[in-house]
């Protein structure tokens, strides 16, 4: 083992990685100290139809964020700089916070409201709040992430990146998480005000802002050194379809307004940012965000 001078020699703060490893260590925040106790008396008076599609959009966060921290281990063994492990390390521990985060939003909030409404107490794992297409889309991330273990390639590699960092990250997770602020914030009279549960998703997407950028250089690097960019941009397009069917999930077929943004601006959304992303990534001239402005990066 590398005595800790070697150490401190290899970890390069002042690298892409190295910074973004201590905008982590910087910008913690604690689950367990966001207050919760104005979201439950909204929710007890929320439409039927609010309330489960609500309860459907945590129980989906919960499932993704296990199923997510499980595939970034592969990822982990694969890079061997210490200022990638370093980073990854938090990444792995900002995983596992988000889930605590929805898993305490379920116990301290819908479980008390569903006993207030008089509906059967639930549980964030059970079948009917996931659809097909989001089991699908984190089962090939799944094999993506592990196929590293037996066959690291460059574009292997990218591939996983494109499954993780922008498809499930940038494209999903970025595009549900400025939708349900814009629909359970205060500028939306039609649904309930849930400050707890938008502040979590606040302090989430600061941390997804972060992964989001790290596989962005990640993917740089690999096109940079000869992976062609078309395989972005097929392996991207082949998951837009399960990422659709997921983030519209519960919103209609679009034949009748419904509050908050609609199915197509869900849509805009994630295009328009995704296309920002491949321009970074796959153009020289073109500079990557800056490490501490990517916590803003995708605000509201």
């Amino acid at each position: 083992m590398a005595d800790k001078a070697t150490f401190r020699l290899a970890l390069d703060r002042e690298s892409r990685s190295g910074r973004y490893y201590r905008n982590a260590v910087e910008r913690h925040w604690d689950p367990a100290a966001i207050d919760l106790d104005d979201d439950r008396e909204p929710l007890v008076e929320a439409h039927p139809a609010t309330f489960d599609h609500l309860r459907s959009t945590v129980a989906k966060f919960g499932a993704g964020e296990r199923a997510v921290t499980e595939d970034l281990a592969p990822l982990s063994v694969v890079l061997d700089d210490a200022a990638d492990q370093a980073y990854l390390s938090t990444q792995l521990y900002e995983e596992a916070r988000h889930l605590d985060f929805f898993e305490r939003y379920w116990t301290a909030v819908i479980n008390p409201v569903e006993r207030e409404r008089d509906l059967p107490v639930s549980s964030p794992t059970e079948d009917r709040w996931v659809n097909d297409a989001y089991d699908e889309l984190l089962a090939r991330t799944d094999a993506a992430m592990h196929r590293l273990l037996d066959d690291d390639t460059p574009e292997h590699r990218a591939i996983a990146l494109c499954h993780y960092h922008l498809t499930i990250e940038g494209i999903l997770a970025q595009t549900a998480y400025w939708g349900l602020q814009q629909s359970y914030g205060p500028s939306e009279p039609a649904l309930p005000t849930l400050p707890g549960f938008t502040t979590g998703l606040e302090r989430i997407r600061s941390d997804e802002g972060r992964h989001v950028g790290f596989g962005m250089s990640k993917l740089r690097e690999l096109v940079a050194d000869g992976v062609d960019p078309q395989l972005l941009h097929d392996t991207v397009t082949e998951l837009l379809g399960l990422v659709q069917q997921t983030t519209t999930d519960g919103l209609g077929d679009g034949s009748e307004e419904t509050p908050g943004p609609s199915a197509d601006d869900l849509q805009h959304y994630a295009i328009e940012k995704h296309t920002e992303r491949m321009a970074q990534i796959t153009s020289p001239e073109t500079d990557l965000p800056d490490v501490d402005t990517l916590v803003t990066l995708d605000s509201p």
